[in-house]
């Protein structure tokens, strides 16, 4: 049969998957989690697969050192993880799976509006500080509000799908997309997006050579008293731009689940009344997790099988 292909597994995912890449006969299984990047370029070489998540970072120095990598599969949709470009220079294949949390991100930033707008965050504190304070908290409901969606991707489609059944006009701005790819979705400028969204969610990746996509320009223009739910990157939101949007009223309220720094050391904005936050929640979900794990698993297995020639050997 030949020599076994080295798998390593080098962030936690979901254990039945694991179990299902240990059992295929083609390869050597290795979990090890919570390294740095010194100490996985150090582990790597042996290795023709890794698979990780968020935590590991897969820099140049680590794809060097990965002598015989030939896949790197990301178990989500980000890959600001991974240097790309070094992968590419090294024929190794970069690929995630981007389907497999849509559902839970989409819910989680649906759920955020709804608590940004009935305040259930600072009732919640309240009641559990032993007050009974209903005149403080009284809300928004979602009916007829204006909902700008920052990216119209499958995470925003499935935000969008939950907007209609809350009775929302839906808006969308992204730069890849010119056509509305729904029904109730209008397509608008950027800037028209922030100048009359009730409820602004983003869902794009961060692009760190045109920096934030909303920032102190933005915030200018904002439709006083909006709320802003960010499940989608850290650094797609100037955090100091938005806390003292915050400050002036311009945003009522912000939910923030990704930082531009994580863990974040921003407390000022983590503590501010009007901010619901989150350390990156967007993808823990029972359900989305055992996606994650076993469409990444399927990844790899496709992909080494690929690599595999009719003798059974790696190709080189």
């Amino acid at each position: 049969m030949g020599e076994k292909l080295k798998v390593l597994v080098a962030d936690s995912i979901d254990a039945e998957a694991v179990e299902t890449l240990k059992k295929h006969p083609s390869f050597d299984v290795t979990v090890k989690t919570k390294m740095t990047p010194e100490e996985l370029v150090a582990f790597i070489p042996p290795f023709h697969a890794v698979i990780i998540r968020s935590a590991s970072k897969v820099t140049r120095p680590v794809i060097e050192a990965g002598k015989n990598l030939k896949v790197i599969a990301r178990a989500g949709v980000g890959l600001d993880n991974v240097d790309q470009v070094a992968a590419k220079e090294k024929n190794i294949k970069v690929r995630n799976t981007p389907e497999c949390t849509t559902i839970s991100v989409a819910e989680l930033a649906f759920g955020l509006m709804l608590g940004l707008a009935r305040k259930v965050g600072r009732a919640n504190i309240s009641m559990k500080s032993g007050e009974w304070d209903k005149k403080s908290f009284e809300g928004i409901e979602l009916y007829q509000k204006t909902l700008g969606l920052i990216g119209i991707g499958r995470i925003g489609q499935a935000v969008a799908e939950r907007a209609a059944a809350f009775g929302m006009k839906v808006i969308a701005f992204d730069k890849m997309v010119s056509k509305s790819p729904m029904k109730n979705v209008q397509m608008v400028s950027l800037e028209d997006l922030i100048k009359t969204s009730d409820f602004i969610s983003l869902h794009i990746p961060f692009d760190k050579a045109a920096g934030a996509t909303i920032g102190e320009a933005q915030f200018k223009i904002m439709k006083k008293g909006a709320y802003i739910v960010n499940c989608a990157r850290g650094g797609t939101i100037d955090e100091k731009a938005l806390l003292a949007a915050l400050e002036n009223g311009t945003v009522a309220g912000a939910a923030i689940d990704v930082w531009e720094k994580e863990p974040t050391a921003n407390l000022e904005l983590v503590k501010h009344q009007n901010v619901i936050a989150l350390p990156h929640l967007g993808a823990s979900s029972v359900e989305g997790q055992s996606r994650a794990g076993t469409d990444v698993v399927n990844v790899v297995i496709k992909e080494l099988s690929e690599e595999k020639c009719c003798c059974g050997c790696s190709c080189g």
